[in-house]
């Protein structure tokens, strides 16, 4: 298609700003042929009209899709052009904070001005291996890919770094030599990098000054060549110097400074040893001052002064040499103070006694007279005479400048000389990788001859640069078959004709400097005469005749032709040189030492310049006046020479190029100026490499690539089965132009804007089809809406109807009650008449019933008369009766309420007397008990005598009604009488009158008493009540009480439960740690024991003649659990007749990293030692508060003792394994070949004897250190444990049965009588401290018994006084008794501080003498220390059991055994057809015949052969997981067949009977055992290695770039450096060839019989490489950081989940550590834009680090147009609240970081005797028994 239909309605495009270089725009409307203007909206929101150029109508540079913004490579941006690139390069470096992009070939490298974790020795490894595109660009991807090539091609390499000054040149060379010293295995010979960094300050000081652009310009080139040995490690370095700036040395411009070295000897002046240089301030010198600005802000050159030298000590310059280039340097600057007076127009003369020219033939100690001669005449010969003439002031003063550059080039060289002796290797070197730090394109205001060379030099690099980017793009257009058509690029050969070619430039200015009377001015015509309208690259500027323009490749320059003839004559006097080198100062004749081929006789041209290339030229063959031709070639001459021969340097090598870039001249980190930026880019050829490649076909996919990306694109029925043809057809639809694209072999080209073309179709065709999702969706949502309106309309119409139909049925109901209602009204109107009517009839009757009545009336009441007088007195009957009745009923509730309080008042004696038990704990309880019971005796005493005058009244009371009763029964009989006489009726009235009287008056009296037992019983109840209050507020106190007591206990257990775990998970983590150590120190053994073994082959190899003796072998272990280590074979010639005696081999000679790495361990051992100590102390301290504690929980003691023990034999084994290694160096030491090094005479042998006898006594000094920290725990152990007799008298009989001989074991006996009776003694006075403690308590019991009296006396005077007094007494009381028990507990806890630091100070005594004791036993002990002999015998108890189930062998036939089970044989076969660990079962029934017969030779030699047999096995077929799995099960099983038949009871619960019968009955094989987990942690080790380096190949193709899920991640479009392809082709790597393996790797160890929990722990270990693989990949990879790798990665992981739920693995840890990558996964998918998200990212991300988390967030790159990026602030958000968190600065997760295995006891339920051995292993010569 057009590229004019591009520019539619929102496009963007770029249109040109004079701040900011390029911004950014967007079409207001499509862009029509022929419109002259177009309307833009800018991102500021603003409108803009952008006319075209009427000339060209160039249309504006579009804009990339966003999607494309911030690749890797700049090659894969569909639009290339410079607004582009110069976005992209901002995005990264602001927003991604990424310094390095590629562009093409070119890694472009922008300095951070900030220090970045990119550099560690982790990310090296990661870049270590890997293709240069499947990484993030990077320094190292640079270093790595000119390794790779170096070692595959064999060809040499260069990497050219090039920039500005301050743009990170030398930090980018800096990295790449780190980089190559830490591939290529030379750790020793990283010192190769040192020094030619520590080169570095001497080069900056006198190469590097202040310009007008920089203040620490490098001015001048320098190539440094790296050597390889053949196995490409590096030997040494070269360092080749270019165009040094001569003309600063005189001259500077305005605002620019000479050297740094003269203004840092200036500031250093007033130092005592620069006194006699007689410097003063930069000021005073002519060649410091010029410029006007001596000082640099921010720099102090009296520092830098301290630092130059310093570096001069490092490269071993030493004081004399250093004073004497300081001499010269102040000899240069009084040099340059010299004045001359003119005598005439021709002759020149200087003062007498001028003081600078005197002060500098003083310090170049010349004669003064002669020099001043010789710097005011010249010498001029003829062919035949010589005279001698004077010359002009203005000839003198150039004479002089001359001198004082050609002393300073001089001192240069001789600086650059000695760096490269100091680099150099006497090693034949094999290849290099050369690293060019050169100059960068200059321009200045005024830009003279240095400037003018600098650009002529870039011109050639440029031209070498375009042609080997042409060549590349030609190569990859023939490789894909593409049509070749010449690509038009620039091609910078014109210029370079103009400067080099005849009668070009330089040729001109050679050819006018031969000329007697050239000057400049005549030299600028004879330019514009030849070039000015002939040339287009050279122009005459309007208004000066003395300079020109030259059109580079970068810019126009304008160069001033002042100066050009006289620097590039660079004419130096002859005689000036001799007067030099007649200087008594030793130094200065040592720099024109080669001087003589480098000087004309006749002085007329003389160069005064070495050669700026250390390659010599080959010498010519010519006349003898040749070299009289030589001198006279100029600086210009032969700086093109040497550039001719860095030029074929650098094509004979393979270049790789490093464009540095300045973001900004102010040196703000992470801050980007686009007009320095673009500058530098058109300068440095980054801009032209986007234009060669954009003049082709800069955009390339691979047809599997491309069908991925643009399958959208496609229809069904396009689809074919061969990809190529279906891009074809597919293409051939979309672009018509055929023009745009052509069809490779493997590749689709695509020419520049094609991409963003199809991004577009397919953005368009994916919005399309997002329309249209869109569309049904918010249709079935407006259905849904529909359906819910109608169903709500439904409802609303039945509540209406609803509504309507009660309405009419209220109106029925009304209209029903108003019939009603007026059907009850007529009712009651006839009701109401009759009732009228009724009324009068009753009224009549009612009269007439009414005197009836009447009548009856009276005749009644006469009756009723009659019955009140009855009712009066039946009542008065009743009531007595009630009152007879009550009064019993209370007596009765007295009686048994007296009762029921008797109970309760002994209930509450019960409880006084149980209060009793608290006494002792709640002391001060029992004075407010006895208190309150006195108080409720005193109460019941009360409420008896209350209760006896209720019972006095009650007796009156009952008088009083006895008597009332009686005259009651008078009344009766008066009453008879009276109706008998009823005559006497009157004086009866009068009588009962008076009865009532007397019946009122008792009535009142009665009350009153009723009412006094009422308010006496409402009292009682009331004190009743509140004693009751106050007996349930003691029992809820004394609740409490025990309440607060079992809440104390359980506080005080759960405390000491907590305490417990804490302090057993830090006895865990310290036992991992241990271990983890231990077995890094195995590996490292294992290493030095092959390393071992390798330098015997090769001393083999070279000693020919054997010699008599016995081969000495390495150790075969190093013991962590025992006392003692074993050598590696036996080789006693008494005990095996047969073996023939081996010769013996020369013993290594010394190595010197070995030697250090024992010092360090020394060092190591002490500190261990220091921590030993301290926790000794800390345990005494202990012991007396934990001697209750450890009754309780004797398993969590022992555990504490075993660790310590542990650590104990560590220390013990180590300083054995260093004694002993230190004995062999020694030993080799002594033994070496060449005499001549080794004599004992020699400075070399005395040195290295004195060290190896310190260590060794420092080792010695260590040991007993170790033994009496034992001793110390032993002691512990014992005081600790004092019941435990059994236990110590049999560890005392383990060391009496590992006595040699009758001596030790006497000796041994006295030092058992000793420690008895110091036992003894300390038993005795723990039985007197027990007898004092007891007398104590009983003392303080009967203290107790005498308080508790006087408690008692005190309570009982205290309940007699009143309430109040009562209070305050009892609280004095109790003050004073708390007072008075806390002075008391004060004194005891004096006394127990006492008695603890006396008991501290003798334990220490008897510790060391006890420790005094076992020095002398124990260093005899221990069997089979590693010395020079074979193997001591190792002295094994013997037990007396019975035997059963063995296997018998001849002593002859060991050798044949070991061949047929362990060298020869095939695990595969035993592993299938035979049971797992059977070779494991027939050694062990091997060795239990041996114990059967008591050979101790015979156990030895067998189980020494073993383990070397599986050593040599697992030597020469490591590198099979199948062997190396089979020996690493067989061990562990062999191992466990020693514990479970060793007879101890730990390892005996799980036998059988038959199986117990089985044990040893002769040896104690524990140190064995020992030595065999050493050598299956070595084989778990060497395991892992294996499986690892079978993983690592597949992680991140399978984990990482393989599509899992199709269709999920499109491929975006790549650069020239092509990464992996998702797409798996053949041969590529899946999560499928993943699982195969791990799958592989568990049914083989399944097959060979591994323990379940040791194949856990290699599970785990190998999803830990997966997943530290895998993220570290996606954390050097911005390709991979995106949504859908994401769900790739989540799914992936989900798959290694189900493989470790199919295999029932679970619990094995091994999820765990893919937690990481989960983390990273989820974080690559949430949300990422509010507070929120970040709150949830933190919380969800706590296995990652900060450093982590910010990188994926940084590297997160949207695959498609609808994803966003992450934004800058959200980022500062995330750091904003991860601040506090404290985790490791380490970007990358250790890969290679190997989890400590353990080997828990697997007894095995097989039975020996049952074990057949089949006639397939060849084992016909044993037989069981």
């Amino acid at each position: 298609m057009a590229a004019s239909e591009l520019y539619t309605k929102f496009a963007r495009v770029w249109i040109p700003d004079p701040e900011e270089v390029w911004k950014s725009a967007e079409l207001l409307k499509d862009y029509k042929p022929g419109d002259k203007v177009l309307l833009l909206h800018l991102e500021d929101g603003k409108d803009l009209e952008y006319r075209l150029d009427p000339k060209t109508e160039e249309l504006p540079h579009l804009r990339n899709p966003d999607i494309l913004v911030g690749e890797n490579d700049l090659t894969a941006l569909s639009y290339l052009h410079e607004p582009a690139v110069l976005h992209n390069l901002r995005v990264r470096f602001i927003d991604s904070k990424l310094i390095y992009t590629y562009c093409g070939i070119v890694l472009v490298a922008i300095n951070p001005y900030e220090q970045l974790p990119i550099y560690g020795e982790d990310i090296i490894n990661a870049y270590s291996g890997q293709n240069m595109g499947d990484m993030d660009p990077h320094i190292f991807a640079v270093a790595e890919e000119a390794y790779k090539q170096m070692a595959r091609d064999e060809r040499n390499q260069s990497i050219i770094v090039s920039g500005e000054s301050g743009a990170g040149k030398t930090v980018s060379a800096k990295y790449a030599m780190r980089y190559f010293a830490t591939v290529s295995g030379s750790a020793s010979e990283a010192n190769v990098e040192e020094k030619v960094l520590a080169s570095n300050p001497i080069m900056e000081s006198i190469g590097n000054a202040k310009t007008t652009r920089n203040d620490n310009s490098s001015r001048f080139g320098k190539y440094i060549e790296i050597g390889f040995d053949k196995r490409y490690r590096i030997i040494g370095a070269n360092m080749r110097t270019y165009l040094l700036e001569k003309s600063r040395v005189v001259f500077q411009a305005e605002e620019e400074r000479n050297y740094h070295i003269f203004y840092q000897l200036c500031a250093s002046a007033k130092l005592p040893e620069f006194k006699m240089l007689r410097l003063g301030d930069a000021n005073n010198f002519h060649y410091t001052k010029q410029g006007g600005s001596p000082v640099i802000e921010g720099v102090d050159d009296a520092t830098e002064m301290a630092q130059t030298r310093q570096a001069c000590t490092l490269l071993g310059i030493s004081e004399s040499y250093q004073m004497g280039i300081f001499r010269i340097l102040a000899g240069i600057l009084h040099l340059g103070n010299v004045g001359f007076t003119s005598r005439d127009s021709d002759s020149c003369t200087i003062p007498p006694k001028h003081e600078p020219l005197s002060i500098f033939c003083d310090l170049m100690a010349v004669d003064f007279e002669e020099m001043c001669h010789w710097l005011c005449h010249r010498k001029l010969a003829t062919a035949t005479e010589t005279y001698i003439k004077p010359i002009s002031k203005l000839q003198a003063t150039n004479a002089r400048d001359a001198l004082a550059k050609h002393i300073y080039a001089k001192l240069f060289n001789w600086i650059v000389d000695h760096v490269n002796q100091v680099l150099h290797s006497a090693v034949k070197q094999h290849s290099f990788i050369g690293v060019l730090d050169i100059y960068g394109f200059e321009t200045f205001e005024i830009n003279s001859f240095e400037q003018f060379c600098i650009n002529y030099a870039n011109e050639k690099l440029q031209q070498q640069f375009n042609m080997h980017v042409f060549k590349l793009e030609q190569e990859e257009y023939m490789k894909e078959q593409i049509p070749w058509t010449l690509i038009d690029f620039y091609d910078n050969q014109p210029c370079i004709n103009l400067i080099e070619s005849k009668l070009g430039i330089l040729d001109l200015l050679d050819e006018e400097c031969r000329m007697p009377k050239g000057t400049d001015d005549t030299w600028a015509q004879k330019l514009y005469n030849t070039h000015l309208n002939k040339c287009a690259l050279f122009e005459k500027p309007r208004l000066s005749n003395k300079a020109f323009i030259i059109q580079h490749f970068a810019d126009k320059v304008e160069y001033q032709c002042e100066g050009f003839l006289e620097k590039n004559k660079d004419t130096v006097f002859e005689e000036q040189i001799k007067v030099l080198k007649s200087s008594k100062f030793k130094m200065l004749p040592e720099l024109f030492q080669d001087d003589e081929k480098a000087i004309s006789p006749s002085s007329a041209t003389s160069s005064g310049r070495t050669p700026l290339s250390r390659t010599p030229a080959k010498p010519t063959k010519g006349r003898p006046g040749q070299a009289a031709k030589e001198h006279k070639k100029t600086v210009g001459h032969q700086f093109r020479n040497s550039l001719h021969l860095l030029m074929e340097t650098l094509n004979a090598t393979t270049p790789h190029y490093v464009r540095c870039i300045k973001p900004n001249d102010f040196k703000f980190p992470f801050t980007f100026d686009e007009k320095r930026a673009v500058q530098q880019l058109r300068a440095c050829g980054v801009l032209e490499t986007i234009r060669i490649s954009a003049a082709g076909f800069p955009s390339r996919w691979t047809y599997q690539e491309f069908f991925s990306r643009y399958r959208v694109l496609m229809k069904q029925k396009d689809v074919l089965s061969e990809r190529k043809q279906t891009c074809k057809n597919v293409l051939e639809k979309l672009i018509l132009d055929k023009d745009k694209y052509q069809f490779g072999k493997t590749k689709i080209f695509f020419r520049a804007g094609q991409v963003a073309y199809l991004e577009k179709l397919r953005a368009d065709k994916l919005r399309a089809a997002c329309i249209r999702i869109q569309k049904t969706i918010r249709g079935w949502l407006l259905r849904k809406k529909y359906l819910r309106m109608r169903k709500a309309a439904i409802t609303v119409q039945r509540y209406a109807r609803g509504h309507q139909a009660r309405c009419y049925a209220k109106f029925l109901r009304r209209t029903k009650a108003a019939t009603i209602i007026q059907k009850y009204w007529r009712m009651y109107v006839i009701r109401r008449r009759y009732k009228i009517r009724r009324t009068a009839t009753i009224v009549l009757q009612s009269y007439l019933r009414g005197y009836l009545a009447r009548n009856r009336y009276r005749k009644i009441l006469r009756e009723h008369k009659a019955i009140i007088i009855q009712k009066w007195v039946r009542g008065w009957l009743a009531r007595t009766y009630y009152k007879r009745s009550m009064h019993a009923i209370i007596y009765l509730q007295c009686c048994f309420r007296r009762m029921m309080a008797k109970r309760e008042l002994k209930k509450l004696k019960i409880e006084a007397r149980s209060v009793e038990r608290y006494k002792k704990l709640h002391i001060g309880m029992e004075n407010k008990i006895m208190q309150l019971q006195r108080k409720v005796d005193e109460q019941n005493k009360d409420y008896k005598c209350l209760m006896e005058k209720l019972t006095n009244l009650e007796g009156i009371y009952n008088s009083e009604t006895e008597k009332l009763r009686s005259d009651l029964e008078r009344l009766h009989l008066s009453e008879e009488e009276a109706k008998i006489a009823t005559g006497r009726v009157l004086s009866l009235q009068e009588e009962i009158a008076k009865l009532r009287k007397d019946l009122e008056q008792t009535q009142c009296e009665k009350k009153s008493i009723e009412e006094c037992a009422d308010r006496y019983k409402q009292e009682t109840e009331q004190l009743v009540s509140n004693l009751k209050e106050e007996n349930t507020l003691l029992k809820q106190e004394k609740e409490a009480l025990n309440h607060l007591i079992v809440e104390q206990a359980k506080e005080m257990t759960e405390t000491m439960e907590k305490k417990l775990i804490e302090e057993t998970k830090q006895l865990e983590l310290d036992l991992n740690d241990e271990r983890l150590r231990y077995q890094n120190l195995l590996n490292e053994f294992s290493r030095l024991e092959e390393r071992y073994d390798d330098l015997k082959e090769e001393m083999t190899l070279m000693v020919n003649v054997p010699k008599p003796g016995h081969r000495r072998t390495d150790s075969t272990h190093s013991s962590n659990e025992s006392e003692c280590t074993f050598s590696s074979e036996i080789a006693e010639t008494e005990d095996i007749p047969s073996r023939t005696e081996e010769p013996s081999e020369k013993k290594v000679p010394l190595d010197m990293s070995l030697f250090l790495k024992l010092q360090k361990r020394v060092t190591e051992l002490e500190q261990e030692k220091q921590v030993m100590q301290d926790e000794l102390d800390h345990k005494e301290e202990q012991v007396l508060r934990s001697k209750a504690k450890e009754e309780e929980r004797p398993q969590i003691r022992g555990a504490e003792l075993e660790y310590e023990s542990l650590k104990r034999q560590e220390l013990e084994s180590e300083n054995k394994k260093l004694k002993n290694e230190l004995n062999e160096l020694r030993k080799a030491l002594s033994e070496k070949s060449a005499p001549e090094v080794t004599a004992p005479g020699a400075p070399a042998y005395r040195v290295l004897m004195e060290q190896l006898t310190s260590v060794s006594e420092e080792l010695d000094v260590r040991k007993e250190e170790v033994l009496i920290l034992r001793s110390q725990l032993m002691s512990q152990k014992e005081a600790i444990q004092p019941k435990n007799t059994m236990t110590d008298s049999t560890i005392l009989l383990e060391d009496v049965q590992k006595m040699k001989d009758k001596g030790e074991i006497a000796q041994a006996y006295i030092g058992l009588k000793e420690t008895n009776r110091l036992l003894e003694c300390q038993l005795q006075s723990q039985k007197r401290s027990h007898e004092n403690e007891a007398e104590a308590l009983r003392g303080e019991i009967q203290s107790l018994k005498e308080e508790n009296n006087r408690q008692q006396q005190l309570l009982a005077q205290n309940l007699q006084l009143p309430p109040e007094a009562r209070i305050e007494a009892s609280l004095q009381h109790e003050i004073t008794r708390l007072t008075n028990e806390n002075l008391d507990l004060m004194e005891q806890l004096e006394k127990q501080d006492k008695t603890v630091r006396k008991l501290k100070k003798q334990l220490k005594v008897f510790a060391k003498k006890i420790g005094e004791l076992e020095v002398g036993q124990m260093e005899n002990i221990s069997p089979g220390q590693i010395i020079d002999e074979p193997i001591r015998p190792v002295n094994i108890p013997r037990k007396e059991k019975d035997f059963q189930g063995m296997l018998e062998y001849k002593k002859e036939d060991e050798q044949k055994l070991v061949k047929n089970l362990i060298l020869e044989l095939k695990p595969r076969g035993v592993a299938v057809n035979l049971i797992p660990g059977l070779p494991a079962y027939i050694l062990f029934m091997c060795v239990r015949h041996a114990d059967y017969l008591n050979d101790d030779q015979k156990v030895r030699s067998l189980l020494t052969s073993t383990i070397n047999s599986i050593k040599k096995v697992l030597k020469k077929r490591g590198d099979d997981f199948e062997t190396v799995s089979f020996w690493l099960s067989n061990t562990c099983r062999f191992l466990h067949c020693l514990k479970q038949y060793s007879g101890e009871e730990g390892f005996m619960k799980h036998n059988t009977s038959r199986q117990n019968e089985h044990c040893l009955t002769n040896f104690d094989l524990a140190e064995y055992r020992q030595v065999l987990s050493d050598l299956a942690i070595q084989i778990y080790q060497q395991l892992v290695r294996v499986l690892e380096n079978i993983l690592q190949p597949m992680i991140v193709s399978g984990m990482l770039e393989h599509e899992t899920i199709q269709g999920v991640s499109g491929v975006k479009p790549t650069g020239l450096r092509k990464r992996t392809s998702s797409i798996a082709d053949e041969g590529t790597y899946t999560l499928d060839s993943i699982l195969r393996q791990l799958n592989s790797f568990h049914s083989v160890m399944c097959q060979h019989g591994m323990d379940p929990e040791l194949i856990k722990q290699v599970v785990k270990q190998m999803f830990y490489i997966v997943g530290a693989v895998t993220l570290n990949n996606l954390l050097l990879r911005k390709d991979m950081c995106s949504w859908s790798k994401g769900m790739q990665i989540r799914y992936n992981v989900s798959q290694l989940e189900e493989w470790l739920r199919d295999k029932n693995l679970m619990n094995s840890g091994a999820k765990e550590t893919l937690e990481p990558l989960i983390q990273a996964a989820q974080l690559l998918q949430v949300k990422k834009k509010t507070d929120d998200d970040a709150e949830a990212i933190c919380s969800m991300c706590n296995a990652l680090t900060t450093a982590q988390i910010v990188k994926v967030l940084n590297l997160y790159t949207p695959v498609n147009e609808f994803e966003e990026r992450v934004s800058v602030s959200f980022i500062r958000t995330i750091q904003m609240r991860l601040r506090d968190r404290k985790d490791s600065p380490q970007l990358l997760m250790d890969a290679k970081h190997i989890f400590p295995v353990t080997f828990p006891f697997n007894p095995s339920s097989l039975a020996l005797e049952t074990i057949q051995i089949p006639a397939s292993l060849g084992l016909g010569f044993i037989s069981r028994v």
